[in-house]
């Protein structure tokens, strides 16, 4: 029984001297960690770039000093645009109406600031102003509609211009995106006549699993692109994490973040 004690007491002293230094919280968690704990044990907040995968804040886009110049379709026709002619380093995320049902993807918009465009379902604002909007993100930009018909390409005119319009109380979108990209020169008429200014395409987008695909040979990313990202489906990783890879990529390109409404 004495030497079980003996053996106790030198184990517990061992344990205040040098060996408990080994076990140390701090030591654990290594230098980088340790440097962003607190004297008072109290961790400094996560920076908001860092907590969606980043790892440097993305610069903010400049605003064009003059709009680009583009061809209409036609006298009285909106622009169709992929991509916009600009030397700034800018791509354009667009998203359509099922993110503005991920709560995580509305704090992700509104921590970062990014400067998103989002085309809902049924030419109203309101159900993505209601998920995006506490506060309501400086940069998101909401448009309408993107239908919830497949696709208007061969309906007639008055059919198009009554789902483009939408309801006469509602206002009238700026831009337009047709489903599935899909339009044909009544399209551009009727979206013409209901004040819409552009068609919004695509160059590359992103869909539910994650893969990244380009309508052109290059198979990178370049300024001016408009990048269409899918919303979540169950298939692949959700929104957000989608949208860190993608903002990562930029990044290693050096490339940012670009409000489209300046641009067009």
């Amino acid at each position: 029984m004495r030497l079980r004690g003996l053996a106790a007491g030198v184990l517990a002293l061992a344990l205040l001297t040098g060996c408990a230094q080994s076990v140390d919280p701090i030591e654990r968690l290594g230098r980088k960690a340790a440097q962003e704990v607190r004297p008072h044990g109290h961790a400094r907040p996560v920076r908001p770039y860092r907590r969606w995968g980043l790892q440097a804040p993305l610069p903010r886009a400049p605003r064009p000093a003059r709009a680009p110049a583009f061809r209409p379709a036609g006298p009285a026709r909106p622009l169709i645009v992929s991509h916009v002619p600009t030397h700034d380093r800018v791509v354009f995320l667009t998203y359509d109406d099922g993110a503005a049902r991920d709560p995580r993807f509305a704090d992700m918009v509104r921590e970062l600031r990014l400067p998103v465009s989002v085309f809902t379902a049924d030419g109203t604002a309101a159900p993505v102003h209601g998920h995006l909007a506490r506060p309501r993100p400086a940069d998101a930009g909401t448009h309408g509609p993107r239908l919830v018909r497949t696709t208007l390409r061969g309906l007639s005119y008055a059919g198009q211009r009554a789902e483009i319009c939408g309801r006469p109380d509602r206002p009238r979108p700026r831009l337009f995106r047709p489903p599935h990209g899909a339009y044909d020169g009544t399209t551009l008429r009727a979206a013409g006549d209901c004040g819409v200014t552009a068609l919004v395409l695509w160059r590359a987008s992103m869909n539910a699993t994650g893969r990244l695909t380009y309508t052109r040979t290059a198979r990178h990313l370049t300024p001016g692109d408009i990048v269409s990202v899918a919303p979540d489906d169950g298939t692949g990783p959700p929104l957000t994490r989608r949208t860190s890879r993608l903002l990562a990529r930029l990044e290693e390109r050096g490339l940012t973040v670009g409000r489209l409404e300046d641009y067009l």
